[in-house]
């Protein structure tokens, strides 16, 4: 099932695409008027239920088209503001570094990391797809993206075993980790260079596990204005979804909702010759196979 969230008349809603149409039911519309007092307000409240939901949606949809008045409860993409699929994580968005080894090379490293390198971007980065994003001229001259698998997380866990891992994962969406490259540098650590407002675009959906059976089989393009600039595959981590998992619930209590950014290929602007970032009126379409495309213009 493929998930959105969306903006509607000023009310935050969520939902899953209609199949087949280029459209998304208004659950909330519906579990209403089908009298479920006890289906879930949020997205976090629907990850938590995990695959349950996923089987409360598809007899909301079929109770809903066996009656008179399902268009409804519908509303066409050209009507909705999307929202990131995760409007706001529980805490900050965990991000993995130089997990692809090409990655690690193009940014200067003598070796890939022998363990996995986490860092975090501020909630308040998040931004969803189709939305404009600010440059950000008055900070950097070096904003530069990163295509991503994200990863969401449906329950609560701590010292998760490996083998266990996907027992907590809802599903998958597309992520940018955008970065201010010289605030990353003059900071000598990532989290301001990485949590500039707008510069955690995730979206379109999340599309839930059942769908994506092999998550580390998936490929990565970015584009910049319709020029591949990266063009990799999920089988190239170097840490697997499952140890990622096991490993940051080591030292974090996971949570339903939270997002792990898995790491990007190789090819970003840094890496070029000579270094290309971006500019004012660039777009950067991230597309990952089973998912769909994020697209952002920067202004």
């Amino acid at each position: 099932m493929k998930l959105l969230s969306f903006r509607y008349e000023g009310q935050t809603l969520f939902g899953p695409k209609v199949k087949r149409e280029e459209a998304v039911w208004d659950v909330l519309a519906m579990a209403q008027a089908q009298q479920q007092a006890d289906f879930p307000k949020t997205m976090i409240e629907a990850v938590s239920l995990g695959m349950d939901f996923v089987e409360m949606v598809r007899k909301l949809v079929e109770e809903t088209e066996a009656g008179e008045n399902a268009a409804q409860f519908k509303y066409a993409f050209t009507d909705v503001e999307w929202l990131s699929p995760i409007p706001r994580t529980p805490k900050n968005v965990m991000c993995v570094g130089k997990n692809y080894a090409e990655h690690a090379q193009e940014m200067g490293a003598e070796a890939p990391p022998e363990k996995v390198m986490v860092f975090t971007k501020a909630p308040t980065a998040i931004a969803g797809d189709e939305q404009t994003l600010p440059i950000h001229s008055d900070m950097t001259d070096s904003l530069d993206y990163e295509g991503e698998l994200a990863v969401v997380i449906s329950k609560t866990g701590k010292n998760i075993p490996k083998q266990l891992a996907y027992d907590y994962v809802f599903g998958y969406t597309i992520g940018n980790d955008i970065t201010a490259r010289n605030v990353q540098a003059d900071h000598k650590q990532f989290f301001l260079g990485k949590s500039l407002d707008g510069t955690c675009p995730m979206g379109p959906y999340v599309v839930t596990k059942d769908e994506i059976p092999n998550p580390q089989n998936l490929s990565v393009v970015t584009k910049v204005n319709d020029e591949v600039r990266q063009n990799g595959n999920t089988s190239s981590m170097m840490f697997k979804i499952d140890e990622l998992i096991a490993e940051i619930s080591k030292y974090v209590t996971l949570e339903p909702g939270d997002v792990i950014l898995t790491g990007t290929p190789a090819g970003v602007g840094k890496g070029m010759t000579p270094p290309t970032f971006l500019k004012k009126g660039d777009t950067v379409k991230v597309s990952i196979e089973g998912i769909g495309t994020l697209v952002n213009r920067f202004e």
